[in-house]
């Protein structure tokens, strides 16, 4: 009988040894964690419009479940606080616009909460070597819907994602999207909910807009489509459609040689954008986008890398019937001439020539760089081919980047910027605040645990 208890005692233990051992090895849990801190300030040298600054911070506490090196599920919650900040939820006395900056940081929909909370992963992956599939909450980096993570936390969609690649050459992609958590808002909303809690400029007519929560666009489609040439080559299509709103085709083509100690790179993309159904309300005055709109859009660039430098010239014109739009809710521009902090949205014409240069160090892990822009925009009197009544303007961006050694994946980032318009007399204090003639820090602390 003792002997039968301890045969079956050590049985069991076995088993559980081997089913422990099993479980471990199709089973893997790891956390998912990011902190940031981010210190933003906007001051206007010489002038008396209202200066602020805000310091927020945000901590995601997630973590992934993968079983069986198909399945994935990952879930991730996360937290803001405005730590310390000026009234950023009062207008300009001068302007009487609202803070475009700042406010960014945390909830613009409600600008005076200081702490509050999303709901930002939630998703179900299934993927092998040459399909995979997703649904869920998750991140998104397409040409015209992306993170644009330059706040405390990145946009967010809902829906589904499925992907196709036949060989090493080719990957095919497809997005079908019915909410979205936009950088600045805590809510998950449709498409057409998000268009207009941003800045919405003027109607064609010169009208305020009023397209918030006028917009009727209930879904978002983007399909996608890599193929790798010989070489470094690559090229890319996409075409991004919203519901009642739009459609953009972006085609791109890009030479790389990677792993070169110097190295000539190069790069073309053109687009083609018009209106679709209502433009999202079939009353004018309150509707996003002119149906009847037809534009196009061409970049390029130049560059040349070595182990130390990375430098690059870029050039975009702009052009067509109507104006070129994407939600700033949605991502930043897809064109090379795009600089951090800014975006050339709502025109009916753009010209943009940008220079970049990066300097990294050898033996601190630290990059220098510097973002020189002009872009010659539709005259500001043109209400129809100028939304936002922006002047034509120069922009600087000097940044340093720096990565820790001795605490893993922590890394800091400094950027200040400042925007003088090509043309400063006449201009109205509406022309001026939020848009140039002002100074812009932002200071960043990142650290991962994933």
């Amino acid at each position: 009988m003792r002997f039968s208890f301890l045969l079956s005692l050590l049985l069991l233990i076995g088993a559980g040894v081997v089913w422990a051992q099993e479980k471990e090895r199709k089973l893997e849990l790891s956390p998912d964690l990011h902190f940031r801190t981010f210190w933003m300030s906007t001051a206007y040298p010489g002038l008396d419009f209202k200066e602020d600054y805000a310091l927020g911070m945000s901590l995601n506490l997630g973590g992934k479940i993968k079983y069986r090196e198909n399945w994935t599920f990952h879930a991730g919650y996360r937290v803001f606080a405005n730590a310390w900040s000026s009234d950023i939820w009062e207008a300009d006395p001068l302007s009487s616009q609202s803070n475009r900056y700042e406010t960014g940081l945390f909830d613009l929909l409600n600008p005076r909460d200081r702490f509050f909370g999303r709901l930002e992963t939630l998703s179900l992956e299934y993927s092998q070597d040459k399909f995979g599939v997703k649904f869920g909450r998750m991140g998104v980096n397409s040409d015209w819907i992306n993170a644009q993570d330059g706040r405390l936390a990145p946009t967010a969609v809902e829906g589904g994602y499925a992907w196709f690649q036949p060989d090493k050459r080719w990957k095919l992609g497809i997005w079908a999207i019915g909410r979205m958590n936009i950088r600045g808002s805590k809510d998950w909303l449709n498409p057409g909910e998000t268009v207009g809690i941003y800045p919405q400029g003027r109607t064609e007519g010169g009208k305020p807009a009023n397209y918030f929560q006028n917009t009727e666009s209930k879904s978002l489609v983007i399909a996608e489509a890599d193929r790798m040439l010989e070489g470094g080559a690559k090229i890319h299509f996409s075409t991004t459609i919203a519901q009642n709103l739009f459609s953009t085709y972006w085609l791109a083509f890009e030479k790389n040689r990677k792993g070169e100690k110097r190295a000539l790179f190069y790069g073309l993309q053109a687009g083609l954008q018009h209106g679709l159904g209502e433009g999202g309300n079939p009353d004018f005055d309150l509707s996003y986008k002119n149906p009847e709109d037809l534009n196009y859009a061409v970049s390029g660039r130049l560059g040349w890398s070595t182990s130390k430098w990375v430098t690059h010239l870029s050039f975009t014109q702009v052009g067509g019937d109507g104006r070129w739009l994407s939600p700033r809710e949605w991502g930043k521009d897809a064109w090379y001439t795009f600089i951090p902090r800014e975006r050339n949205e709502g025109f009916s014409s753009i010209q943009a020539l940008v220079g970049y240069g990066e300097y990294r160090m050898e033996k601190i892990p630290m990059q220098l760089y510097v973002h020189a822009g002009v872009h010659w925009l539709a005259d500001v009197d043109n209400s129809a081919g100028n939304k936002y009544n922006f002047p034509s303007y120069y922009q600087m961006n000097l940044g340093l980047k720096y990565q820790a050694k001795k605490v893993k994946n922590l890394d800091f980032h400094l950027i200040l910027m400042t925007k003088q318009p090509l043309n400063g007399e006449d201009l109205s204090n509406n022309q001026i605040y939020n848009k140039v003639e002002l100074l812009h820090i932002n200071g960043i602390i990142n650290w991962r645990w994933n």
